[in-house]
């Protein structure tokens, strides 16, 4: 077996590779923005690989890829579905391998107090590919830290070009949805699932419960090189309880002004909050569900109070209407800005027969339906991306 260096031209989706005595991390926040909020949620969202995979061409038949995973288990709950690290040949998902070894951070959900048991790094490793000259991605676990150590093959490997003749490059925002929770893979996620069928360049900036317009985070997508931008909003301020309604419109004006600095012609959609039952009508903060967790379930309640929308307090169906607006009103001087409703990709009479299993988080199914309906809507002829897409929706 040979071993090649993991160099940054091997690496998409990352926007920095931090050197660590325990390997390459892979960050999707620069140094820079992470130190502007020390918020842990934050500091492990940005640290999750979503999106982010190896590239490479090669004849190899054996590829072997060492990793050093920080898994996370809740106290009292049973096991998190572990990591997994798919193979995707000439743009086809062909085999998806699970993680082995690595840290594991248990924390109690009741206290917040968290231990580390730190371990060994674990290897996957893909047999059988066919003996010819190939494009190979790996992509990484969207649910755990994961560090490069090292990669192995049975022939030598090369980077391939950053951005495949005719494709393009698609940056995307959003919650812990977008970030991939309850996926069935890293080529399961929604915004995967979309990038696939529209042939782009994924790079995904899906933040859990963070994705908070944080100045920093639009900084971000405004130096990050993209064809296509998208912001998926209002979930997380819900739930978090972030703002009122004052600060909210405000705050969006300020992401979307920063991203026209560095990106002032570019396709740039807005898509508002999929329906979530728990907090159409009723404000956050949300919350684990006390009683699920006594039954070792996890699942998330809106806690509230429905009659201080009156003073501002924010609501799925008032963060729509103001995104909306916002995206009206800015679209008669800015003809590249285009808004979604995102109840076009998951509304109430989904909820009937793609129930989110915690009341706030699709299942794997729903990923693979909303991410055909964003490229049928999007990707797709007459939609907002059309015309740059390197390739229509199929």
């Amino acid at each position: 077996m040979i071993a090649t260096p993991i160099t940054p031209d091997l690496v998409r989706g990352a926007v920095e590779l931090e050197p660590t005595d325990r390997g390459l991390l892979p960050h999707r926040l620069p140094s820079w923005a992470r130190a502007q909020c020390a918020d842990p949620q934050l500091t492990a969202a940005e640290a999750r690989p979503s999106g982010v995979r190896l590239a490479l061409r090669t004849r190899a038949s054996v590829i072997e890829l060492e990793t050093l995973r920080t898994t996370t288990v809740h106290h009292g709950l049973g096991p998190r579905p572990a990591g997994l690290y798919d193979l995707v040949v000439d743009g086809v998902p062909t085999d998806r391998r699970e993680g082995a070894g690595g840290d594991v951070v248990t924390i109690d959900l009741a206290t917040g107090a968290a231990t580390t048991d730190p371990g060994a790094p674990g290897t996957v490793r893909f047999a059988g590919l066919p003996d010819q000259d190939k494009d190979v991605e790996i992509w990484l676990p969207w649910n755990e830290v994961t560090r490069l150590v090292a990669l192995r093959t049975d022939a030598p490997v090369a980077p391939v070009a950053p951005v495949p003749p005719g494709a393009r490059v698609w940056c995307h925002h959003g919650s812990s949805i977008s970030a991939g929770s309850n996926a069935a893979g890293p080529t399961g996620t929604w915004p995967a699932v979309a990038a696939r069928r529209g042939g782009l360049e994924l790079v995904n900036l899906g933040l859990a419960g963070s994705a908070l317009l944080d100045p920093s985070t639009a900084r971000t997508m405004r130096d990050t090189p993209a064809d296509l931008i998208s912001l998926k909003l209002g979930i997380n301020v819900v739930n978090a309880d972030l703002m009122r309604l004052r600060a909210f419109g405000p705050a969006v004006h300020g992401v979307l002004d920063t991203i026209r600095d560095g990106h002032p012609t570019t396709p740039l959609l807005v898509v508002s909050p999929l329906y979530c039952a728990i907090h159409e009508d009723t404000p956050g903060p949300g919350a684990f569900d006390p009683e699920a967790l006594a039954r070792g379930e996890v699942s998330f309640r809106a806690t509230g109070d429905p009659e201080e929308v009156r003073a501002g307090k924010l609501t799925l169906r008032v963060v729509r209407a103001e995104l909306e607006r916002i995206v009206a009103e800015r679209a008669a001087g800015d003809p590249h800005l285009h808004h979604l409703d995102g109840q076009v990709l998951y509304g109430e009479a989904d909820a009937a027969t793609f129930p989110l299993p915690d009341g706030l988080h699709p299942d794997a199914a729903t990923h693979e339906v909303i991410g055909r309906r964003f490229a049928e809507h999007v990707l797709a002829a007459g939609g907002p991306f059309e015309d740059i897409a390197g390739r229509h929706a199929t």
